[in-house]
């Protein structure tokens, strides 16, 4: 009896053991960092609130210059955004044993990739070592005729040993170049624990240059294509993730969670159809119009329809930015309701501005497919040493919704349903 006792005994803790090795994670939850708070290695200590602004209105700019569809050349590789534009931070840490990466976190891509020895004089100035392969037990490089490698629009192979050698351009001639490999993906949860994903696809940049910062790494790619990390992670996240972006004024991380911890209820969660193009990167909405108070202005094209995906909604992008006769439309309505007169922008970045301490507590409605999203003059306006600013800009082509829009809201984008969905909240506290 104690015999058989002890027998079973092994075998439980056998089969224990190995349930909790196999185990995959459901959710977990890692610091998402603006590049502006003087939590980031990016933060210019000597910069002003102003500077800071005028560089939000900048990047968003360049960056979207760069999700015009005349920019994007179907025959390259090629992210139409700019690397360095990003505005969000994530730790990543890759190999066995695990080398923490600090990555540009982008929803305008695809691609993970890190700056790999040898380099030579083929990569950026970095100030931590680049990430060397040979030292990690589990770095497997992928052959030219992999599914992955297939993935790419264009790649090579190498002469000798047929692995899959990449290319990845930015809509900024920046780019980088290397090896398509596997390696163990780790992430440090904020609640202690580790989340690992072997065999994880990432592009090791032997060759890169161009407008990329040297306290950072590298780029993960969270959009919606197949090499991006929530396509890799997929079931094992439940094909969710979620944010949740604090107020510029509190100088403390955001959140970025995955999988369970990304999961959004109650009776103030909203949902609209995530529309995608073909190469399935960007997310797109519809937006159907806005509302300033009972005043309802319909968006529409120029044949007066509302295009199925009309607007891209980017965590990497800050202000909102509207085509030009939309734009101009809630421009009016904003300042029939406020009722003051504008000020210039002496700086000549900002299109609508207000004396200080003047624009009232007022909200602005966006309305997406099935879903209304209330904005707060938080999200509308922001403080400059010269006044109050409309965070929104024009533009001749495009949409896009941009991070201001959705400080202190959970946003889930869910793959699996197809939807992104939106929550009000107090982001200090999610």
């Amino acid at each position: 009896m104690d015999h058989l006792l002890c027998f079973l005994l092994i075998c439980f803790s056998h089969l224990s053991l190995q349930s909790l090795v196999e185990a995959k994670p459901r959710g977990f939850t890692i610091d998402l960092i603006h590049r502006h708070s003087q939590l980031s290695p990016f933060y210019n200590n000597t910069a002003t609130p102003d500077d800071f602004a005028i560089d939000d209105a900048l990047r968003s700019i360049a960056r979207a210059t760069h999700f015009r569809p005349s920019t994007i050349d179907e025959n390259k590789i090629e992210s139409p955004v700019i690397p360095n534009v990003g505005s969000y931070l994530m730790k990543l840490s890759i190999g066995s044993p695990a080398v923490t990466n600090l990555a540009i976190a982008d929803t305008g891509s695809d691609l993970v990739w890190i700056q790999c020895e040898p380099c030579d004089n083929n990569c950026y100035p970095q100030d931590r070592s680049p990430f060397n392969p040979m030292q990690s037990s589990t770095y497997m490089e992928l052959s030219c005729d992999s599914k992955p490698c297939q993935y790419l629009p264009i790649h090579g192979c190498g002469s000798t040993n047929n692995k899959c050698e990449y290319t990845y351009r930015y809509g900024d001639r920046s780019f980088t170049m290397g090896d398509l490999a596997t390696d163990t993906f780790t992430f440090d949860s904020t609640d202690g624990q580790v989340a690992s994903f072997p065999n994880s696809i990432f592009g090791c940049g032997h060759n890169n240059a161009g407008t990329f910062n040297s306290r950072g790494s590298g780029l993960v790619g969270l959009g919606g294509g197949p090499l991006s990390l929530i396509s890799q992670l997929g079931a094992q996240i439940e094909q969710k993730f979620s944010y949740c972006l604090l107020p510029r004024t509190i100088n403390s991380a955001s959140k970025l969670r995955f999988g369970t911890d990304s999961i959004l209820s109650g009776p103030g969660v909203v949902s609209t159809p995530i529309q995608f193009d073909d190469k399935g990167t960007f997310y797109y909405l519809t937006l159907e119009g806005a509302s300033v108070g009972n005043k309802r202005i319909p968006y529409s094209n120029q044949m007066g329809t509302v295009n199925q995906g009309n607007i891209v909604i980017d965590s990497g992008t800050t202000l909102t930015i509207l085509e030009s006769r939309f734009y101009s439309d809630l421009e009016a309505a904003l300042k029939e309701a406020i009722g003051l007169n504008p000020i210039p922008d002496p700086r000549g970045t900002y299109n609508l501005c207000y004396d200080s301490g003047s624009v009232p507590e007022m909200t602005v409605v966006f309305h997406f497919t099935g879903a209304d999203v209330m904005l707060k003059t938080l999200n509308l306006f922001r403080n400059l040493s010269y006044g109050t600013c409309l965070a929104m800009l024009p533009d001749d082509e495009l949409n896009i919704y941009g991070n201001w829009a959705q400080m202190n809201f959970q946003v889930e984008y869910d793959l699996g349903r197809k939807q992104v969905s939106f929550a009000p909240a107090d982001c200090t506290q999610h």
